[in-house]
């Protein structure tokens, strides 16, 4: 008995103590962080983590499968193809081609109805309800100030900020994009219980408009901006304008800060699956028609794709920009390689999702080399 105290009295004791001590520095979201990530053998988010948290079901309408292209499955993975998805996991790789599925493959369990984690190609889909909400005149234009929604952001340069900014990572907002860090804010978000209040202290330190930085509170704060503008939660918005008109076959799950009047992690964390995530690239691909049905202004699509700054040419308003091989791709890029890329002049869509990416990204190389080594690898499968 004296040693069962002693060993309780060892052991409880520092972990209470730590656990005080997490509150009392607001560190108190890095519990959860422990329960639904490290506990479960990760060092980051990874692909199935939306079934330990709550989630906001994205509801799907009547399906419009895509056609299958008639010579689908004709030709196999090459050498190459095959080394890339066993070193990086791919659980999913798809080649439309002139709008029919020519190329299809999925690893590791996982199948097309299977959903894991956008991560951050969120952000295209973030960007895409504002593209809507501002044809529908729900939010009057790229220009709009911030600081018509909240007025936290009507102080000192704060005062500049636009949804165009936030769209296009030119906000200024004083935010650590470090998603290994335990202690950064951006890991915070991941496990806060309340991104509102979050959001709402986050200082503009940069006059806005200015030049570009990748920061995911901006997609955070955007989304925040959509949901007053719209009186509606994010998860509706995109179901009610994009997952049903487009037809997805599979309802989705967008993760949610807490359980009761939750706010989307709209920067990151839609669970959904190759095929529906594909259907952005093609209403991007067709200037946002998606079979005659117009979802998008050509013009806010045509701005979407085009880089807002001279010396960031890879990137526009939500969409990444890239050119290899005198080709130009626009693309959707999550964590860890989920990718929807795009070239328009060849009627091509290819989407990656997986485990790991090449994470070699630096000043000089924008994107990970496995980007160019994925679009590499469908256009010989396509014998193009």
């Amino acid at each position: 008995m004296t040693f069962l105290r002693k060993f309780l009295i060892w052991v409880l004791v520092p972990i209470v103590f730590i656990i005080i001590l997490l509150y009392a520095f607001k560190l108190d979201y890095l519990l959860k962080a422990v329960r639904t990530i490290y506990f479960n053998g990760h060092t980051t988010a990874f692909l199935e983590d939306y079934k330990y948290f709550d989630n906001r079901t994205i509801n799907s309408g009547t399906p419009q499968p895509w056609p299958i292209h008639s010579e689908y499955n004709s030709a196999v993975e090459t050498e190459n193809l095959q080394t890339l998805n066993d070193r990086y996991g791919t659980i999913a790789f798809l080649i439309i081609k002139n709008d029919s599925i020519w190329f299809e493959k999925y690893y590791d369990g996982f199948d097309e109805n299977s959903h894991t984690n956008s991560f951050s190609m969120a952000k295209s889909l973030v960007s895409a309800m504002l593209g809507h909400a501002i044809m529908n005149g729900e939010i009057e234009s790229l220009d709009t100030p911030v600081g018509n929604y909240f007025d936290e952001f009507n102080q000192g340069i704060a005062k500049e900020l636009t949804v165009g900014d936030l769209s296009s990572m030119a906000s200024g907002l004083d935010w650590d994009e470090s998603y290994y860090s335990p202690f950064s804010i951006t890991t915070q978000a991941y496990f806060d219980d309340n991104l509102r209040e979050l959001m709402l202290n986050v200082d503009v330190d940069e006059k806005p408009g200015r030049s570009y930085e990748y920061l995911s509170g901006n997609t955070e704060l955007l989304a925040m901006v959509i949901e007053k503008a719209t009186e509606q939660n994010i998860s509706n918005y995109l179901s009610e304008n994009f997952w049903k008109p487009m037809g997805a076959e599979n309802l989705a799950f967008w993760q949610i800060d807490s359980e009761e009047e939750g706010m989307e992690k709209a920067y990151c964390c839609i669970a959904s699956n190759a095929r529906d995530f594909a259907r952005f690239g093609k209403l991007y691909k067709n200037f946002g028609k998606w079979n005659g049905q117009k979802l998008l202004d050509s013009a806010f699509v045509t701005k979407s794709l085009t880089p807002r700054f001279e010396d960031s040419p890879q990137y526009g308003y939500g969409w990444w920009l890239l050119s290899h091989n005198k080709k130009d791709f626009f693309m959707m890029w999550g964590h860890l390689g989920q990718y929807v890329i795009v070239n328009r002049s060849d009627n091509v869509i290819i989407v990656r999702l997986g485990h790991e990416s090449s994470d070699d990204v630096d000043e000089t190389h924008p994107f990970n080399s496995d980007i160019y080594s994925y679009i590499d690898e469908a256009y010989k499968i396509l014998g193009q």
